[in-house]
């Protein structure tokens, strides 16, 4: 980015080239040109994917320097998390947004709330790409505006020390605008359909695109039962897909984040092709659970049988026409479709498990790592998890492994309240607290995601505003638990006049009008109340 100097003296020039005609003045050319750095979601995608990929060797280097992330479903919501995380920790460094399907088909689709089964517009997916953009360049215009605001008082003052305290402020500032990790679910389609739709995300901005194995028309939450896996060469095909709409649009490094559910998926829709012993097809179909059979006397009518291990073997076929997977394969076929992505154009793996368990995990992608060394995952912190009854099962278990005494806990009822102020509480805490930094170095976990946070915190909110307004609080329900809180934790939001761009608005008519403008933040205005 430009310095603002360099930005003024440009404009200053082209301005001079024509005569002075425009009736313009290059300074405030300059700050509208800074405070929209990005004038398109391609810019985006090129400037993103560029600061994801040198995390990614970051992490190579060093596994403590993994990545993180929470789901959004609104462009107001992401704006507002990077407008935390910068008050609070002063930089995005490693820090970015998730774009959840699950969250799309629960909150943005035209039919109302929808299950996680890719039944929702597809087309909302880019658009709220788009959105997320919007209000995270909306929040760089905000915060470089009130720095030129202080410029202007600086100079007024007469203040030179303040002056370039502040322009070093704005020839250092930092975006808001950060990687989106977006869920493409399994492509919407076949592979021409996910090339298409992959090639509008890139043009909204998304720099990575996870994509997973399911059959797109049978496709299920990752955490819900009935979820149905297509033979590799399917995956692959879109996997190629996506890479050549990043290459089309010139976003040459480009993420594609593969996603494995096979971990909880029991069925396959198709049994795979294969042309000779040990193919990735017959690998697929060696899974596959069935009977082997001598004879076609040993057939029914409608039966399948496909040739595995040198034998007939006639898959079980379910009343759906699907066929299943042997039980406790799954671990196996896990690792094989990670390896098979990663060599085959996938840049990171993303299993779905069914609780996180950082030794899971570190056993697949220790295996996984054997043909790949430095494979590595986004991880799903997911809400669908219990968090708090997992880890204190996982301590239970670990302490009675090493002969502790455990007879004052029922390993089946550790969620209660009663266990809060005990020491197994306290570990599994410890333990939660520590997940992402564990997995992270023992598991190879580059990215940690909370898919539906929000999801999550608007509802608790919500429903604690609603007992107290409604209850005997009244009044006093919204003023102690959101705007005294709001004021006392520097919340800008509290001033929602200037979050939603008023004083950008005036800053505008200024430019435009000069002292004939008709500006919103006079005295009059009841924003002013909040100092």
């Amino acid at each position: 980015m430009s310095d603002y100097k360099t930005e003024i003296d440009a404009i200053s020039s082209l301005r001079a080239a024509n005569g002075e005609k425009w009736g313009i003045e290059p300074e405030y050319a300059a700050r509208m040109r800074l405070q929209n750095r990005f004038k398109t979601g391609l810019d985006i995608a090129r400037y993103t994917a560029k600061i994801m990929r040198q995390d990614m060797a970051e992490y190579d280097a060093d596994s403590s320097q993994y990545t993180q992330s929470l789901g959004c479903w609104h462009g107001f919501i992401g704006q507002q998390k990077l407008i935390a995380i910068k008050k609070h920790f002063g930089t995005t460094n490693k820090r970015y947004l998730y774009l959840s399907g699950w969250m799309i088909a629960a909150l943005r689709s035209e039919f109302g709330p929808l299950p996680d089964q890719s039944m929702h517009e597809k087309t909302s997916v880019p658009a709220l790409i788009e959105e997320l953009y919007t209000f995270l360049r909306q929040a760089d215009a905000r915060e470089l505006g009130g720095l030129f605001r202080d410029l202007d008082a600086a100079r007024e003052a007469g203040d030179a020390a303040k002056q370039a305290e502040v322009q070093a402020k704005i020839d250092n500032f930092q975006t808001h605008v950060v990687p989106i990790i977006a869920d493409i679910d399994a492509g919407f389609g076949n592979e021409e359909a996910t090339y298409l739709l992959a090639k509008k995300m890139i043009e909204a901005g998304a720099c990575a695109i996870q994509i997973e194995n399911q059959v797109s028309d049978e496709k299920q939450c990752g955490h819900q039962d009935g979820k149905v896996t297509v033979p590799h060469a399917d995956f692959l095909a879109k996997i190629r897909a996506v890479r050549y709409a990043f290459l089309e649009l010139g976003v040459d490094d480009g993420v594609i984040v593969a996603r494995t559910d096979s971990l909880g998926a029991g069925l396959t829709k198709q049994i795979a092709v294969t042309n000779e012993p040990g193919d990735l097809g017959d690998q697929y179909n060696s899974f596959l659970d069935g009977d082997y059979i001598e004879s076609a006397a040993d057939i029914d009518n409608g039966d399948v049988v496909v040739k595995a291990n040198g034998k007939l073997l006639k898959p079980k076929r379910l009343a759906s026409g699907l066929f299943q997977f042997k039980k406790g394969s799954g671990e196996d076929r896990v690792v094989l479709d990670c390896i098979t992505s990663l060599q085959n154009g996938a840049d990171l793996l993303w299993i779905e498990t069914e609780k996180p368990h950082v030794g899971q995990i570190a056993g697949m992608v220790n295996r996984i790592r054997e043909a790949v060394p430095n494979a590595k995952l986004v991880y799903n912190n997911s809400p669908s998890f219990n968090w708090t009854l997992n880890f204190r099962q996982q301590v239970f278990d670990a302490w009675t492994e090493e002969g502790k005494d455990v007879s004052a806990y029922d390993r089946a009822n550790l969620m209660s309240v009663e266990y809060d102020e005990t020491e197994l509480s306290a570990e599994a805490d410890r333990r939660i607290q520590s997940f992402q930094r564990d997995a992270a170095r023992e598991a190879g976990i580059f990215h940690h995601l909370i898919t539906l946070p929000t999801y999550h915190t608007a509802a608790l909110s919500t429903d604690n505003l609603a007992k107290e307004y409604f209850g005997e609080a009244g009044m006093l329900g919204y003023v102690a638990g959101v705007q005294r809180k709001e004021i006392r934790q520097g919340i800008a939001c509290v001033k929602h006049q200037n979050m939603a761009g008023s004083d950008m608005g005036d800053d505008h008519k200024e430019y435009f009008s000069g002292d004939a403008a008709l500006k919103a933040s006079g005295k009059d205005n009841t924003m002013n109340q909040f100092g």
